[in-house]
Formats: structure tokens, sequence, C-alpha cells
């Protein structure tokens, strides 16, 4: 058996800097993630993914902010698809917002690239939960 502990790198889309600045906070403290990556906006985020040299860097997982200048995460998720099967890697999606919208969290959870739509502020241990799985794939749980 392997216990080898797997790297596992978050990626965080978000124009909110105090938020990010405390999303990142919370992973580095909990050492819940191993690398955190940071995009501003969705564009910055695609143009990671699809950049060459960044092939062997991509995240396990992002969390990616629906209200954003620049390419918000209604148009990234939708930009995600399009390269998705390029990229080499399974890279899981959560969509993440303070909209207690009703249509967003059916457009986030109606959508089946996007593992679940999550409330700011994120709950620490639904975030630790994430780690977990993403440790154990076969305890990733899908709530869309």
């Amino acid at each position: 058996m392997n216990t080898e502990k797997k790297i596992v790198t978050a990626g965080i889309v978000d124009d909110d800097e105090i938020f990010t600045y405390g999303f990142k906070k919370l992973i580095i403290n909990k050492a819940l993630f191993d690398e955190i990556l940071t995009f501003a906006n969705g564009k910055e985020a695609i143009d990671f993914l699809k950049a060459p040299e960044n092939v062997h860097h991509l995240p396990d997982v992002l969390f990616v902010d629906i209200n954003m200048p620049v390419m918000d995460g209604w148009e990234f998720n939708k930009a995600f698809e399009e390269i998705k099967s390029q990229l080499g890697k399974n890279i899981i999606l959560y969509n993440i917002s303070s909209s207690i919208d009703l249509d967003d969290i059916k457009r986030a959870k109606g959508n089946p690239l996007i593992a679940d739509y999550i409330l700011k502020p994120i709950d620490e241990a639904y975030l630790a939960g994430i780690a977990q799985s993403l440790q154990n794939p076969t305890d990733l749980k899908r709530y869309n």
C-alpha cells in the first residue's frame, strides 16, 4: 500500500483581496493544501491553465467566485469546459459566492462541471473535508 502523501494544490479565483487573504491564511494555518495559486479573475486563471509552461503545476481544485470583473465565474465555467479535455489533469471546480440568490445556486448545482456551490465565508470543516477527499479521491462528494 502506498502511504506517500499526495501533494495537493488549490487555486482561488477571486477579485476580493481580503477574502483571498483570509482564505489563504486558513489553508496555511490548517495545512489543508500544500500549494495555493491565486488569480484575480477568471481570465487570469484560464490563461494560466492554457499556458504550456504550467502543465506540471496545475491545481487539483479551483474555488471560483461567481462575481468578478474581466471574466466572472459563469464565464470562467464556460471557458474551462472548453479547455478541460486539453489539460491532462482532472481539476475539481467549486463555485463560491456571498450570493444567496436561488437562481445562482440552481445554475451552479445544475452544471455537472461544478462539484458544489459554497457560500462565503467558507466553512472550515467543509473545506477540510474537501482537502481530505483530494487525498483520497474515492471519498469525493459531489453535491450537484
